[in-house]
Protein backbone atom coordinates (compact mmCIF):
# COMPACT_ATOMS: atom_id res chain seq x y z
CA UNK A 1 0.00 0.00 0.00
CA UNK A 2 1.44 3.23 -0.99
CA UNK A 3 1.80 6.07 1.45
CA UNK A 4 -0.82 7.93 -0.32
CA UNK A 5 -3.27 5.66 0.27
CA UNK A 6 -2.13 5.21 3.79
CA UNK A 7 -3.22 8.86 4.67
CA UNK A 8 -6.07 9.11 2.84
CA UNK A 9 -7.66 6.05 4.81
CA UNK A 10 -6.23 7.84 7.99
CA UNK A 11 -7.66 10.99 7.35
CA UNK A 12 -11.23 9.18 6.92
CA UNK A 13 -11.14 7.05 9.71
CA UNK A 14 -9.53 10.38 11.95
CA UNK A 15 -12.25 12.78 11.21
CA UNK A 16 -15.38 10.01 11.56
CA UNK A 17 -14.17 9.12 14.82
CA UNK A 18 -13.60 12.65 15.93
CA UNK A 19 -17.31 13.62 14.96
CA UNK A 20 -18.60 10.04 16.50
CA UNK A 21 -17.64 11.16 19.30
CA UNK A 22 -19.95 14.65 19.83
CA UNK A 23 -22.51 12.78 17.70
CA UNK A 24 -22.99 9.80 20.43
CA UNK A 25 -22.92 11.98 23.34
CA UNK A 26 -26.21 13.84 21.28
CA UNK A 27 -27.85 10.70 20.52
CA UNK A 28 -27.74 9.61 24.30
CA UNK A 29 -29.13 12.96 25.79
CA UNK A 30 -32.00 12.58 22.67
CA UNK A 31 -33.01 8.67 23.63
CA UNK A 32 -32.64 9.48 27.39
CA UNK A 33 -34.85 13.05 27.34
CA UNK A 34 -32.15 14.95 28.37
CA UNK A 35 -32.18 18.72 27.16
CA UNK A 36 -30.14 19.05 23.86
CA UNK A 37 -29.94 22.70 22.08
CA UNK A 38 -31.92 21.80 19.07
CA UNK A 39 -35.21 20.92 21.31
CA UNK A 40 -36.32 24.78 21.06
CA UNK A 41 -36.32 24.54 17.25
CA UNK A 42 -37.51 20.99 17.12
CA UNK A 43 -39.90 20.89 20.03
CA UNK A 44 -42.53 22.04 17.72
CA UNK A 45 -42.45 19.79 15.27
CA UNK A 46 -42.09 17.00 17.34
CA UNK A 47 -45.53 18.26 19.00
CA UNK A 48 -47.25 18.10 15.58
CA UNK A 49 -46.20 14.94 15.04
CA UNK A 50 -47.90 13.66 17.92
CA UNK A 51 -50.95 15.45 17.21
CA UNK A 52 -51.05 13.81 13.86
CA UNK A 53 -50.44 10.28 15.91
CA UNK A 54 -52.27 10.70 18.93
CA UNK A 55 -50.51 11.94 21.95
CA UNK A 56 -51.79 9.17 23.65
CA UNK A 57 -50.36 6.73 21.43
CA UNK A 58 -46.99 8.09 21.98
CA UNK A 59 -47.13 8.30 25.60
CA UNK A 60 -48.08 4.48 25.77
CA UNK A 61 -45.02 2.59 27.51
CA UNK A 62 -44.31 -0.60 26.09
CA UNK A 63 -42.79 -3.90 26.42
CA UNK A 64 -40.64 -5.68 23.54
CA UNK A 65 -43.57 -6.61 21.88
CA UNK A 66 -45.04 -3.78 22.14
CA UNK A 67 -42.41 -2.59 20.39
CA UNK A 68 -42.41 -5.07 17.58
CA UNK A 69 -45.55 -5.35 17.27
CA UNK A 70 -46.12 -1.27 16.45
CA UNK A 71 -42.82 -1.48 14.68
CA UNK A 72 -43.93 -3.95 12.02
CA UNK A 73 -47.29 -2.92 11.94
CA UNK A 74 -46.12 0.06 10.64
CA UNK A 75 -43.53 -0.82 7.86
CA UNK A 76 -46.17 -3.02 6.31
CA UNK A 77 -48.34 -0.17 6.08
CA UNK A 78 -45.44 1.59 4.47
CA UNK A 79 -44.31 -1.03 2.27
CA UNK A 80 -47.70 -1.45 1.12
CA UNK A 81 -48.07 2.23 0.44
CA UNK A 82 -44.79 2.17 -1.76
CA UNK A 83 -46.13 -1.01 -3.92
CA UNK A 84 -49.29 0.82 -4.85
CA UNK A 85 -46.97 3.52 -5.64
CA UNK A 86 -44.67 1.41 -8.17
CA UNK A 87 -47.47 -0.49 -9.65
CA UNK A 88 -49.47 2.35 -10.43
CA UNK A 89 -46.92 4.92 -11.38
CA UNK A 90 -48.04 5.13 -14.92
CA UNK A 91 -51.43 6.75 -13.38
CA UNK A 92 -49.74 8.99 -10.78
CA UNK A 93 -48.71 12.62 -11.50
CA UNK A 94 -44.63 13.89 -11.82
CA UNK A 95 -44.55 11.37 -14.54
CA UNK A 96 -43.06 13.97 -17.49
CA UNK A 97 -41.64 10.71 -18.94
CA UNK A 98 -44.43 8.46 -19.08
CA UNK A 99 -42.89 5.87 -17.36
CA UNK A 100 -45.38 2.75 -17.09
CA UNK A 101 -46.30 1.04 -14.42
CA UNK A 102 -44.02 -1.58 -12.66
CA UNK A 103 -44.36 -5.52 -13.03
CA UNK A 104 -45.41 -6.82 -9.87
CA UNK A 105 -42.79 -8.82 -9.31
CA UNK A 106 -39.87 -5.65 -9.29
CA UNK A 107 -42.46 -3.39 -7.66
CA UNK A 108 -42.35 -6.55 -4.85
CA UNK A 109 -39.00 -6.75 -4.86
CA UNK A 110 -38.54 -2.28 -4.96
CA UNK A 111 -41.14 -2.49 -2.08
CA UNK A 112 -39.54 -4.71 0.04
CA UNK A 113 -36.30 -3.20 -0.49
CA UNK A 114 -36.74 0.20 0.48
CA UNK A 115 -38.78 -0.58 3.63
CA UNK A 116 -35.95 -2.70 5.02
CA UNK A 117 -32.86 0.01 4.30
CA UNK A 118 -31.46 -2.40 2.13
CA UNK A 119 -32.10 -0.66 -1.43
CA UNK A 120 -31.38 -2.86 -3.68
CA UNK A 121 -32.36 -2.38 -7.08
CA UNK A 122 -33.21 -4.56 -10.26
CA UNK A 123 -34.03 -1.34 -12.25
CA UNK A 124 -32.11 1.65 -13.75
CA UNK A 125 -33.80 4.60 -11.91
CA UNK A 126 -33.36 7.14 -14.58
CA UNK A 127 -35.45 4.71 -17.19
CA UNK A 128 -37.88 3.09 -14.79
CA UNK A 129 -39.10 5.48 -12.09
CA UNK A 130 -41.13 8.80 -12.22
CA UNK A 131 -40.04 11.61 -10.05
CA UNK A 132 -43.51 11.06 -7.57
CA UNK A 133 -41.87 7.21 -7.77
CA UNK A 134 -38.03 8.33 -6.82
CA UNK A 135 -39.52 10.64 -4.16
CA UNK A 136 -42.42 9.00 -2.55
CA UNK A 137 -41.41 5.16 -2.83
CA UNK A 138 -37.57 5.94 -2.54
CA UNK A 139 -36.76 9.33 -0.57
CA UNK A 140 -39.42 8.48 1.80
CA UNK A 141 -38.63 5.53 2.70
CA UNK A 142 -35.03 6.29 2.68
CA UNK A 143 -36.06 8.46 6.25
CA UNK A 144 -38.32 5.76 8.06
CA UNK A 145 -36.42 2.50 7.28
CA UNK A 146 -33.43 4.09 8.65
CA UNK A 147 -35.14 5.70 11.25
CA UNK A 148 -36.90 1.63 12.22
CA UNK A 149 -33.30 0.18 12.26
CA UNK A 150 -32.34 3.30 14.46
CA UNK A 151 -34.91 3.07 17.28
CA UNK A 152 -34.84 -1.09 17.51
CA UNK A 153 -31.36 -0.39 18.70
CA UNK A 154 -32.34 2.06 21.14
CA UNK A 155 -35.50 -0.27 22.23
CA UNK A 156 -32.58 -2.81 22.92
CA UNK A 157 -30.51 -1.02 24.91
CA UNK A 158 -32.92 0.35 27.23
CA UNK A 159 -33.60 -2.98 27.42
CA UNK A 160 -30.01 -4.36 28.83
CA UNK A 161 -30.47 -0.93 30.99
CA UNK A 162 -33.69 -1.91 32.16
CA UNK A 163 -34.10 -2.21 36.03
CA UNK A 164 -37.99 -2.52 35.70
CA UNK A 165 -38.67 -5.61 34.13
CA UNK A 166 -38.58 -4.95 30.93
CA UNK A 167 -42.17 -2.85 31.25
CA UNK A 168 -41.29 0.17 29.78
CA UNK A 169 -38.61 0.26 26.68
CA UNK A 170 -39.88 3.55 25.98
CA UNK A 171 -42.25 4.10 23.00
CA UNK A 172 -41.84 2.87 19.58
CA UNK A 173 -43.82 6.55 17.93
CA UNK A 174 -42.36 8.92 20.15
CA UNK A 175 -38.52 7.10 19.43
CA UNK A 176 -39.43 7.09 15.40
CA UNK A 177 -40.33 10.50 15.11
CA UNK A 178 -37.47 12.39 17.48
CA UNK A 179 -34.84 10.38 15.16
CA UNK A 180 -36.60 11.63 12.15
CA UNK A 181 -36.60 15.35 13.52
CA UNK A 182 -33.51 15.31 15.88
CA UNK A 183 -30.57 12.49 13.56
CA UNK A 184 -31.55 12.90 9.95
CA UNK A 185 -33.65 16.61 9.66
CA UNK A 186 -30.84 18.84 10.13
CA UNK A 187 -28.00 17.21 7.75
CA UNK A 188 -30.40 16.61 4.83
CA UNK A 189 -31.20 20.56 4.89
CA UNK A 190 -27.56 21.74 5.88
CA UNK A 191 -25.66 19.31 3.38
CA UNK A 192 -28.07 19.24 0.64
CA UNK A 193 -27.07 22.55 -0.86
CA UNK A 194 -23.37 21.66 -0.46
CA UNK A 195 -23.91 19.01 -2.60
CA UNK A 196 -26.09 21.67 -5.36
CA UNK A 197 -23.15 23.82 -5.28
CA UNK A 198 -20.66 20.56 -6.02
CA UNK A 199 -23.08 19.65 -8.95
CA UNK A 200 -25.86 17.47 -7.63
CA UNK A 201 -29.02 18.47 -9.51
CA UNK A 202 -32.27 19.01 -7.59
CA UNK A 203 -34.99 20.00 -9.29
CA UNK A 204 -38.47 18.57 -10.86
CA UNK A 205 -37.14 19.12 -14.12
CA UNK A 206 -37.28 15.93 -16.16
CA UNK A 207 -34.21 16.97 -18.75
CA UNK A 208 -31.66 18.27 -19.94
CA UNK A 209 -30.95 19.48 -23.10
CA UNK A 210 -27.11 19.30 -24.12
CA UNK A 211 -25.80 21.44 -26.87
CA UNK A 212 -22.68 18.90 -28.15
CA UNK A 213 -19.74 20.60 -29.61
CA UNK A 214 -19.76 17.81 -32.50
CA UNK A 215 -23.22 18.81 -33.42
CA UNK A 216 -26.49 17.43 -32.09
CA UNK A 217 -27.81 17.49 -28.40
CA UNK A 218 -28.37 14.91 -26.21
CA UNK A 219 -31.15 14.44 -23.56
CA UNK A 220 -29.81 14.38 -19.67
CA UNK A 221 -32.48 12.43 -16.98
CA UNK A 222 -32.22 14.74 -13.91
CA UNK A 223 -34.37 15.34 -11.19
CA UNK A 224 -34.38 16.25 -7.10
CA UNK A 225 -31.26 14.16 -6.88
CA UNK A 226 -29.52 15.93 -3.84
CA UNK A 227 -31.31 15.83 -1.17
CA UNK A 228 -31.86 11.82 -1.49
CA UNK A 229 -27.86 11.64 -1.57
CA UNK A 230 -27.73 13.02 1.73
CA UNK A 231 -30.33 10.76 3.54
CA UNK A 232 -28.84 7.84 0.95
CA UNK A 233 -25.51 8.52 2.61
CA UNK A 234 -26.57 9.69 6.62
CA UNK A 235 -29.15 6.75 6.45
CA UNK A 236 -26.57 3.99 5.57
CA UNK A 237 -29.74 3.40 2.37
CA UNK A 238 -27.61 3.44 -0.81
CA UNK A 239 -29.89 2.86 -3.79
CA UNK A 240 -29.32 5.11 -6.53
CA UNK A 241 -31.20 7.78 -8.20
CA UNK A 242 -29.65 6.61 -11.32
CA UNK A 243 -27.99 3.51 -12.12
CA UNK A 244 -24.70 4.10 -11.61
CA UNK A 245 -25.22 4.80 -8.24
CA UNK A 246 -22.55 6.81 -6.26
CA UNK A 247 -20.09 7.09 -9.60
CA UNK A 248 -22.66 9.01 -11.59
CA UNK A 249 -21.16 12.58 -11.20
CA UNK A 250 -24.99 13.90 -10.78
CA UNK A 251 -24.48 11.68 -7.69
CA UNK A 252 -21.42 12.09 -6.73
CA UNK A 253 -19.89 14.56 -8.72
CA UNK A 254 -16.02 15.63 -7.27
CA UNK A 255 -13.97 14.69 -4.80
CA UNK A 256 -15.13 16.68 -2.14
CA UNK A 257 -18.66 14.89 -2.46
CA UNK A 258 -17.21 11.83 -2.32
CA UNK A 259 -14.91 12.63 1.21
CA UNK A 260 -18.86 13.82 2.39
CA UNK A 261 -20.63 10.98 1.34
CA UNK A 262 -18.22 8.48 2.88
CA UNK A 263 -18.53 10.38 6.77
CA UNK A 264 -22.03 10.89 6.01
CA UNK A 265 -22.48 6.37 6.26
CA UNK A 266 -19.68 6.28 8.71
CA UNK A 267 -20.39 9.14 11.60
CA UNK A 268 -23.84 7.85 12.94
CA UNK A 269 -23.48 4.36 13.05
CA UNK A 270 -20.26 4.95 15.04
CA UNK A 271 -21.85 7.57 17.86
CA UNK A 272 -24.18 5.05 18.40
CA UNK A 273 -21.69 2.45 20.24
CA UNK A 274 -20.59 5.77 21.90
CA UNK A 275 -24.73 6.31 22.76
CA UNK A 276 -24.79 2.90 23.70
CA UNK A 277 -21.92 3.24 26.55
CA UNK A 278 -24.27 6.26 28.26
CA UNK A 279 -27.38 4.59 28.04
CA UNK A 280 -26.54 1.18 29.63
CA UNK A 281 -24.08 3.14 32.37
CA UNK A 282 -21.07 1.53 31.06
CA UNK A 283 -18.93 3.81 28.56
CA UNK A 284 -15.76 1.18 29.22
CA UNK A 285 -17.97 -1.66 27.27
CA UNK A 286 -19.02 0.83 24.85
CA UNK A 287 -14.91 1.52 24.61
CA UNK A 288 -14.64 -2.02 24.17
CA UNK A 289 -16.79 -2.64 21.26
CA UNK A 290 -16.03 0.65 19.13
CA UNK A 291 -12.20 -0.73 19.29
CA UNK A 292 -13.01 -4.48 18.05
CA UNK A 293 -15.15 -2.68 15.46
CA UNK A 294 -12.40 -0.09 14.37
CA UNK A 295 -10.30 -2.79 14.24
CA UNK A 296 -12.03 -4.86 11.65
CA UNK A 297 -12.58 -2.15 9.46
CA UNK A 298 -8.80 -1.00 9.42
CA UNK A 299 -8.20 -4.81 8.64
CA UNK A 300 -10.62 -4.68 5.94
CA UNK A 301 -9.70 -0.65 4.39
CA UNK A 302 -5.59 -2.21 4.19
CA UNK A 303 -6.47 -5.40 2.30
CA UNK A 304 -9.25 -3.90 -0.04
CA UNK A 305 -6.79 -0.60 -0.91
CA UNK A 306 -4.24 -2.91 -0.86
CA UNK A 307 -5.63 -5.61 -3.26
CA UNK A 308 -6.78 -2.67 -5.29
CA UNK A 309 -3.53 -1.34 -6.21
CA UNK A 310 -1.76 -4.48 -6.41
CA UNK A 311 -3.97 -5.10 -9.59
CA UNK A 312 -4.78 -8.03 -11.34
CA UNK A 313 -1.40 -10.37 -12.03
CA UNK A 314 -2.91 -11.94 -15.43
CA UNK A 315 -2.23 -8.01 -17.20
CA UNK A 316 1.27 -7.38 -15.39
CA UNK A 317 1.74 -11.12 -15.98
CA UNK A 318 1.15 -10.28 -20.15
CA UNK A 319 2.83 -6.32 -19.55
CA UNK A 320 -0.12 -4.91 -19.75
CA UNK A 321 -0.10 -2.66 -16.55
CA UNK A 322 2.55 -1.34 -14.48
CA UNK A 323 2.91 -1.95 -10.80
CA UNK A 324 1.06 0.30 -8.67
CA UNK A 325 3.47 -0.27 -5.46
CA UNK A 326 6.52 0.93 -7.53
CA UNK A 327 4.88 4.34 -7.32
CA UNK A 328 3.76 4.05 -11.32
CA UNK A 329 0.29 4.30 -13.23
CA UNK A 330 -1.09 0.96 -11.94
CA UNK A 331 -3.59 -0.74 -9.84
CA UNK A 332 -7.09 -2.33 -10.83
CA UNK A 333 -8.64 1.04 -11.98
CA UNK A 334 -11.17 -1.38 -14.12
CA UNK A 335 -14.56 -0.57 -13.08
CA UNK A 336 -13.80 2.94 -11.34
CA UNK A 337 -14.08 5.89 -12.02
CA UNK A 338 -11.02 8.55 -13.07
CA UNK A 339 -12.06 11.14 -10.37
CA UNK A 340 -11.71 9.00 -7.79
CA UNK A 341 -9.23 6.68 -8.74
CA UNK A 342 -8.55 3.20 -7.16
CA UNK A 343 -7.83 4.65 -2.86
CA UNK A 344 -10.67 6.45 -3.26
CA UNK A 345 -12.85 4.01 -5.32
CA UNK A 346 -11.97 0.80 -2.36
CA UNK A 347 -12.39 3.15 0.64
CA UNK A 348 -15.92 4.21 0.04
CA UNK A 349 -17.62 0.44 -1.46
CA UNK A 350 -15.50 -1.28 1.93
CA UNK A 351 -17.13 1.90 3.99
CA UNK A 352 -20.08 1.22 2.20
CA UNK A 353 -20.66 -3.03 3.11
CA UNK A 354 -19.05 -2.29 6.79
CA UNK A 355 -21.72 0.21 7.09
CA UNK A 356 -24.12 -1.70 5.33
CA UNK A 357 -24.93 1.34 2.91
CA UNK A 358 -24.93 -0.67 -0.14
CA UNK A 359 -24.00 2.55 -2.32
CA UNK A 360 -20.84 2.10 -4.41
CA UNK A 361 -18.63 4.37 -6.89
CA UNK A 362 -17.35 1.78 -8.91
CA UNK A 363 -18.25 -1.94 -10.23
CA UNK A 364 -17.73 -4.47 -6.87
CA UNK A 365 -17.75 -7.27 -10.25
CA UNK A 366 -14.39 -5.73 -11.55
CA UNK A 367 -12.39 -5.80 -7.85
CA UNK A 368 -9.71 -8.35 -7.57
CA UNK A 369 -10.50 -11.36 -5.86
CA UNK A 370 -9.25 -10.43 -2.61
CA UNK A 371 -10.73 -6.88 -2.39
CA UNK A 372 -14.24 -8.43 -3.59
CA UNK A 373 -13.74 -11.09 -0.82
CA UNK A 374 -13.54 -7.98 1.99
CA UNK A 375 -17.00 -6.14 0.77
CA UNK A 376 -18.34 -10.17 0.93
CA UNK A 377 -16.72 -10.87 4.41
CA UNK A 378 -18.19 -7.58 5.79
CA UNK A 379 -21.36 -8.36 4.49
CA UNK A 380 -21.43 -11.85 5.93
CA UNK A 381 -20.42 -10.39 9.27
CA UNK A 382 -22.75 -7.73 9.71
CA UNK A 383 -21.30 -6.25 12.38
CA UNK A 384 -18.31 -4.04 11.78
CA UNK A 385 -19.93 -1.48 12.49
CA UNK A 386 -23.03 -2.37 10.58
CA UNK A 387 -26.03 0.10 9.53
CA UNK A 388 -28.60 2.05 11.59
CA UNK A 389 -28.68 0.09 14.76
CA UNK A 390 -29.11 -3.43 13.38
CA UNK A 391 -25.28 -3.60 12.90
CA UNK A 392 -24.36 -2.92 16.80
CA UNK A 393 -27.14 -5.31 17.87
CA UNK A 394 -25.37 -8.06 15.72
CA UNK A 395 -22.13 -7.36 17.31
CA UNK A 396 -24.28 -7.45 20.96
CA UNK A 397 -25.46 -10.79 19.76
CA UNK A 398 -21.86 -12.34 19.34
CA UNK A 399 -21.08 -10.76 22.84
CA UNK A 400 -23.64 -12.47 24.50
CA UNK A 401 -22.35 -15.72 22.66
CA UNK A 402 -19.02 -14.77 23.52
CA UNK A 403 -19.92 -14.40 27.59
CA UNK A 404 -21.42 -17.84 27.43
CA UNK A 405 -18.82 -19.99 25.67
CA UNK A 406 -15.79 -17.98 27.82
CA UNK A 407 -18.01 -18.66 31.23
CA UNK A 408 -18.57 -22.10 30.16
CA UNK A 409 -14.43 -22.14 29.53
CA UNK A 410 -13.08 -20.69 32.71
CA UNK A 411 -15.77 -21.68 34.89
CA UNK A 412 -16.88 -17.96 35.49
CA UNK A 413 -20.79 -17.03 35.79
CA UNK A 414 -21.99 -15.72 32.46
CA UNK A 415 -23.36 -12.33 32.96
CA UNK A 416 -23.91 -9.50 30.80
CA UNK A 417 -24.50 -5.60 32.16
CA UNK A 418 -25.30 -7.32 35.44
CA UNK A 419 -28.02 -10.07 33.99
CA UNK A 420 -27.35 -13.96 33.51
CA UNK A 421 -26.84 -15.28 30.27
CA UNK A 422 -28.87 -18.59 30.77
CA UNK A 423 -30.53 -21.03 28.47
CA UNK A 424 -33.28 -18.81 26.46
CA UNK A 425 -31.08 -16.01 26.04
CA UNK A 426 -28.34 -18.28 24.09
CA UNK A 427 -30.88 -19.57 22.04
CA UNK A 428 -32.38 -16.29 20.94
CA UNK A 429 -29.17 -14.87 20.10
CA UNK A 430 -28.35 -18.01 18.11
CA UNK A 431 -31.74 -18.03 16.41
CA UNK A 432 -31.07 -14.30 15.77
CA UNK A 433 -27.07 -14.95 14.14
CA UNK A 434 -28.15 -18.46 12.25
CA UNK A 435 -30.89 -16.82 10.31
CA UNK A 436 -28.65 -14.88 8.60
CA UNK A 437 -26.19 -17.67 7.19
CA UNK A 438 -29.50 -19.93 6.02
CA UNK A 439 -31.10 -17.32 3.94
CA UNK A 440 -28.02 -16.10 2.11
CA UNK A 441 -26.80 -20.30 1.78
CA UNK A 442 -29.70 -21.93 0.90
CA UNK A 443 -31.27 -19.49 -2.01
CA UNK A 444 -27.65 -19.27 -3.06
CA UNK A 445 -27.16 -23.11 -3.72
CA UNK A 446 -30.78 -23.81 -5.18
CA UNK A 447 -29.96 -20.63 -7.79
CA UNK A 448 -26.29 -22.03 -8.65
CA UNK A 449 -28.36 -25.67 -9.67
CA UNK A 450 -31.79 -24.40 -11.24
CA UNK A 451 -31.37 -23.42 -14.87
CA UNK A 452 -33.63 -19.97 -13.70
CA UNK A 453 -31.15 -19.33 -11.53
CA UNK A 454 -28.37 -19.03 -13.64
CA UNK A 455 -29.18 -18.02 -17.14
CA UNK A 456 -29.96 -14.35 -16.29
CA UNK A 457 -25.99 -14.70 -14.86
CA UNK A 458 -23.06 -12.72 -16.85
CA UNK A 459 -20.14 -15.41 -15.99
CA UNK A 460 -19.51 -18.83 -15.28
CA UNK A 461 -16.85 -20.55 -13.11
CA UNK A 462 -15.85 -19.02 -9.19
CA UNK A 463 -16.59 -15.30 -10.39
CA UNK A 464 -20.02 -16.14 -11.45
CA UNK A 465 -20.72 -18.08 -8.10
CA UNK A 466 -19.17 -15.02 -6.17
CA UNK A 467 -22.30 -12.60 -8.31
CA UNK A 468 -24.68 -14.89 -7.05
CA UNK A 469 -23.26 -15.65 -3.30
CA UNK A 470 -22.70 -11.70 -3.25
CA UNK A 471 -26.65 -10.87 -4.42
CA UNK A 472 -28.00 -12.94 -1.53
CA UNK A 473 -25.35 -11.90 1.12
CA UNK A 474 -25.66 -7.98 0.22
CA UNK A 475 -30.06 -8.73 0.53
CA UNK A 476 -29.69 -10.64 4.20
CA UNK A 477 -27.30 -7.99 5.69
CA UNK A 478 -30.19 -5.66 4.74
CA UNK A 479 -26.83 -3.82 2.19
CA UNK A 480 -28.20 -3.65 -1.28
CA UNK A 481 -25.20 -3.35 -2.85
CA UNK A 482 -24.95 -5.39 -6.06
CA UNK A 483 -21.65 -6.85 -7.76
CA UNK A 484 -22.80 -6.47 -11.01
CA UNK A 485 -22.74 -9.31 -13.40
CA UNK A 486 -26.63 -10.69 -12.26
CA UNK A 487 -29.80 -9.69 -13.99
CA UNK A 488 -31.73 -9.57 -11.04
CA UNK A 489 -34.57 -8.44 -12.79
CA UNK A 490 -36.10 -12.12 -13.23
CA UNK A 491 -39.36 -13.37 -11.37
CA UNK A 492 -37.03 -15.97 -9.33
CA UNK A 493 -34.41 -13.23 -8.23
CA UNK A 494 -36.85 -10.44 -7.71
CA UNK A 495 -39.49 -12.64 -5.42
CA UNK A 496 -36.13 -14.55 -3.72
CA UNK A 497 -34.11 -11.82 -3.11
CA UNK A 498 -37.37 -9.78 -1.79
CA UNK A 499 -37.90 -12.73 0.30
CA UNK A 500 -34.56 -12.81 1.72
CA UNK A 501 -34.31 -9.15 2.30
CA UNK A 502 -37.87 -9.15 4.54
CA UNK A 503 -36.50 -11.83 6.29
CA UNK A 504 -32.52 -10.81 7.47
CA UNK A 505 -34.47 -7.16 8.25
CA UNK A 506 -37.50 -8.97 10.68
CA UNK A 507 -36.85 -12.17 11.85
CA UNK A 508 -33.70 -11.38 13.46
CA UNK A 509 -34.80 -8.13 14.66
CA UNK A 510 -37.76 -10.20 16.29
CA UNK A 511 -35.32 -12.32 17.85
CA UNK A 512 -33.03 -9.95 19.18
CA UNK A 513 -35.97 -7.53 20.52
CA UNK A 514 -37.58 -11.13 22.41
CA UNK A 515 -33.92 -11.84 23.56
CA UNK A 516 -33.79 -7.70 25.11
CA UNK A 517 -37.24 -8.55 26.66
CA UNK A 518 -35.92 -11.48 28.55
CA UNK A 519 -32.70 -9.50 30.10
CA UNK A 520 -34.98 -6.81 30.90
CA UNK A 521 -37.49 -9.27 32.97
CA UNK A 522 -34.33 -10.68 34.63
CA UNK A 523 -33.32 -8.91 37.93
CA UNK A 524 -29.73 -7.13 38.08
CA UNK A 525 -26.91 -9.55 39.88
CA UNK A 526 -24.61 -7.96 42.17
CA UNK A 527 -21.15 -8.02 40.62
CA UNK A 528 -18.54 -10.84 42.48
CA UNK A 529 -15.17 -12.19 41.88
CA UNK A 530 -16.70 -14.93 39.95
CA UNK A 531 -18.08 -12.38 37.28
CA UNK A 532 -16.50 -12.68 33.81
CA UNK A 533 -15.36 -9.24 32.86
CA UNK A 534 -16.82 -8.17 29.47
CA UNK A 535 -15.42 -4.39 29.68
CA UNK A 536 -12.06 -5.97 29.21
CA UNK A 537 -9.10 -5.72 26.42
CA UNK A 538 -8.81 -9.11 27.10
CA UNK A 539 -12.87 -9.83 26.75
CA UNK A 540 -12.55 -8.25 23.30
CA UNK A 541 -10.10 -9.97 22.08
CA UNK A 542 -11.72 -12.84 22.90
CA UNK A 543 -15.33 -11.28 21.25
CA UNK A 544 -13.32 -10.74 17.97
CA UNK A 545 -12.37 -14.29 18.11
CA UNK A 546 -16.20 -15.35 18.17
CA UNK A 547 -17.20 -13.16 15.60
CA UNK A 548 -14.39 -15.05 13.40
CA UNK A 549 -14.96 -18.44 14.42
CA UNK A 550 -18.61 -18.13 14.60
CA UNK A 551 -19.17 -15.44 11.82
CA UNK A 552 -16.55 -16.38 9.09
CA UNK A 553 -15.77 -19.88 9.12
CA UNK A 554 -19.96 -19.75 8.78
CA UNK A 555 -19.06 -19.44 5.02
CA UNK A 556 -15.69 -20.42 4.61
CA UNK A 557 -16.85 -23.29 2.05
CA UNK A 558 -18.60 -19.96 0.08
CA UNK A 559 -15.81 -18.29 0.29
CA UNK A 560 -13.22 -21.12 -1.12
CA UNK A 561 -15.21 -22.02 -3.89
CA UNK A 562 -15.72 -18.21 -5.06
CA UNK A 563 -13.31 -15.25 -4.65
CA UNK A 564 -10.28 -17.55 -3.03
CA UNK A 565 -10.29 -20.09 -5.96
CA UNK A 566 -10.52 -17.07 -8.19
CA UNK A 567 -7.40 -15.75 -6.67
CA UNK A 568 -5.41 -18.69 -6.59
CA UNK A 569 -6.90 -19.25 -10.73
CA UNK A 570 -5.47 -15.51 -11.40
CA UNK A 571 -1.76 -16.36 -9.94
CA UNK A 572 -1.45 -19.61 -11.74
CA UNK A 573 -2.35 -17.13 -14.99
CA UNK A 574 -5.58 -18.63 -15.75
CA UNK A 575 -8.89 -16.75 -16.24
CA UNK A 576 -11.31 -18.39 -14.00
CA UNK A 577 -14.52 -16.32 -15.69
CA UNK A 578 -15.74 -15.86 -19.00
CA UNK A 579 -19.17 -15.66 -20.87
CA UNK A 580 -21.21 -18.41 -20.52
Amino acid sequence: MTASAFWQIAIVLLVAGGLSVPVGHYLARVFMNERTFLDPVLDPLDRLAYRIIGRETVSVPMTWKGYAVNMLLTNVLMGLLIYLILVWQGALPLNPLHFPDLNPFLAFNTAASFITNTNWQNYGGESTLSLLSQMAAITFPMFTSAATGFVVAIGFFRALASRNGGQDLGNFYRDFVRVLTRVFLLPCLLITPILVWQGSPETLGAMAVAHLVQGGTQHIPMGPVADLEVIKHLGTNGGGFFNANSAHPFENPTPLTNFIETLLMMVTPMALVIAFGRIVGNKKLARVMYSVMALMLVAALVVAVSAEQGGTPLLAHAGLMQHAGHGQAGGNMVGKEVRFGVTQSAIFNTVSTAFTTGTVNSTPDSYTPIGGMVLLVQMMLNCVFGGKGVGALNFLMYGILAVFIAGLMVGRTPEFLGKKIEKREIVLASLALLIHPLIILVPTAWSLIAPYGVSSLGNSGSHGLSEILYAFTSAAANNGSAFAGLNGNTPWYNVSLGLVILFGRYVSIIFMLALGGSLAAKPAVQETVGTLRTDTALFGGFWLATIIVVGALTFFPGLVLGPIAEFFALHAHHMPWGPR
